[in-house]
């Protein structure tokens, strides 16, 4: 299984480091969405990237429906990927939904990571009474339906909001794995994400972990920041961005790795 996993989630180990760094991406991209921070941190670290299953870079055949109806699959994959690598003891950077595996993962294997660098990060993006997660429900609907009606549509006016600061290549990064993904696979892992909520396991979280939050994006309001802050289990720092959007490895990959490496510094 472990080297089958390796082949299929296309996973790779770069860099002249000692240490391990786990560059791990969120929906709608794929590891490549780490080429421009990965020069900063490869003659550091021995950093490894792979695909979530449901990126458009994997086989979608290897994508089971049954199986990732929770980002528990996902979990079970990040580990077995460090397990075949037999990796004893890594950092972990998580962008977006890969930031709810990593935690998820951490309370798992605690002695696995020794800290987590969480971009972008949610437990729940669907409000509630007392918490602001940046969406209704009513709006998420919305958004589902325009990708069952015209993916490509959607995929055009979702990928500049995203993506928030005008950067017209990052915006055409972030259309390319889009577009790369199955829509029936994107819409579904889509679902899945947006119905998620993790607010109740973040108190079991006790790995360090540092949340890096853009000054403005549209999927992650700031104060949901403050909010994992006060509620994870360990010690937590936020750490602010002056940029906006919702993948500031595309947008601002300089800036974000002055940020990374501060985080991973401490």
């Amino acid at each position: 299984m472990g080297q089958n996993l390796l082949q299929a989630l296309n996973v790779r180990v770069e860099g002249t480091g000692e240490k391990y760094l786990v560059l791990a991406h969120g929906f709608g991209t794929d590891q490549s969405a780490w080429q421009r921070i990965l020069p900063y941190f490869t003659p550091y670290y021995r950093v490894i990237l792979y695909d979530l299953a449901c990126a458009g870079s994997v086989n979608p055949d290897f994508f089971d429906f049954h199986r990732y109806t929770t980002l528990d699959a996902y979990v079970d994959d990040l580990l077995d990927i460090l397990d075949a690598l037999a990796v004893t003891r890594c950092a972990y950077v998580g962008h977006s939904v890969s930031a709810m595996i990593g935690l998820l993962a951490s309370i798992r294997r605690r002695d696995l990571f020794s800290k987590q660098i969480l971009v972008g990060a949610s437990p729940r993006f669907l409000n509630d009474e007392d918490y602001h997660g940046g969406f209704e429900e009513g709006e998420i609907e919305t958004v589902f339906s325009a990708m069952e009606a015209n993916y490509a549509a959607w995929v055009n006016g979702f990928a500049p909001l995203a993506v928030g600061a005008d950067v017209p290549t990052a915006v055409r990064e972030f259309s390319r794995t889009l577009f790369n993904m199955r829509p029936d696979i994107s819409l579904f892992v889509c679902r899945t994400v947006f119905n998620s909520d993790f607010r109740g396991v973040l108190g079991l979280v006790r790995v360090p972990c540092y949340i890096i939050q853009t000054a403005k994006d549209m999927s992650v309001p700031a104060s949901v920041a403050t909010y994992m802050k006060n509620h994870l289990g360990g010690k937590s720092t936020v750490i602010m961005l002056n940029t906006e959007g919702h993948l500031p490895h595309l947008s601002a990959p300089a800036l974000l790795a002055q940020s990374l490496r501060r985080a991973l510094s401490q």
